[in-house]
């Protein structure tokens, strides 16, 4: 619909169509709040044998949904995140992915890596209702990135981990120069950034926002 608006005040005012409102699909912005991706294992080991993760609400993502399930972090010196929502289906690693101010506030020093890039990172315990599971390694800050369809990398002339800039336009206009690119098939066109990243820019719903090489 925005695409489509844009358009039409574009044509009465007589002025050319700007790069990023001719793209193939809509960039959608969105902020990726504290979350975990957890094996079938650790969810039972958590909730129980056989527990099955619960779609609580489908994301934009074909196939992803922030579960009803949630657990408790419990970082260094005994500090605790509660209710950490876990995003399903389940994968084949556990990742715990964090903004910056939650690894302060637990006493974490993580590292900037894409998702499933976890090696040589920190651990943590989790609790669930059942009991408790152990992560050696995968306390994350995640790398913001944009997930695009061959199309839309064909678009912006870039490749799977090619590296493009957000421009995020507003009162507090900022660009986020290292947006590593992610292509699948299965994609569709979203920037995620996290909590902290959203703030500093005053990201909003209607707030425009475009990808530039």
């Amino acid at each position: 619909m925005e695409h489509l608006v844009r358009e039409q005040v574009y044509g009465r005012l007589g002025l050319p169509l700007p790069a990023a409102a001719k793209a193939p699909n809509a960039l959608l912005v969105n902020i990726s709040a504290r979350h975990c991706h957890l094996t079938q294992a650790a969810v039972e080991a958590l909730f129980g044998p056989g527990h099955q993760l619960t779609p609580m609400k489908w994301l934009y993502q074909e196939g992803q949904y922030a579960a009803k399930e949630s657990v408790t972090l419990i970082g260094p010196r005994s500090r605790v995140i509660s209710n950490l929502r876990i995003l399903g289906p389940c994968r084949n690693l556990n990742q715990v992915e964090l903004a910056y101010t939650d690894a302060i506030a637990l006493g974490f020093d993580i590292p900037v890596r894409m998702s499933g890039e976890i090696g040589g990172t920190p651990g943590c315990m989790l609790m669930g209702p059942h009991g408790y599971f152990q992560l050696d390694e995968g306390v994350i800050r995640a790398q913001p990135h944009v997930h695009m369809r061959p199309d839309d990398a064909a678009y912006y002339r870039v490749k799977h981990l090619d590296i493009m800039k957000l421009k995020v336009h507003g009162p507090l206009a900022m660009t986020f120069d290292k947006l590593v690119v992610r292509v699948d098939p299965s994609f569709k066109l979203e920037v995620h950034i996290d909590t902290d990243e959203g703030n500093a820019c005053g990201l909003k719903s209607d707030t425009f926002c475009e990808l530039v090489r």
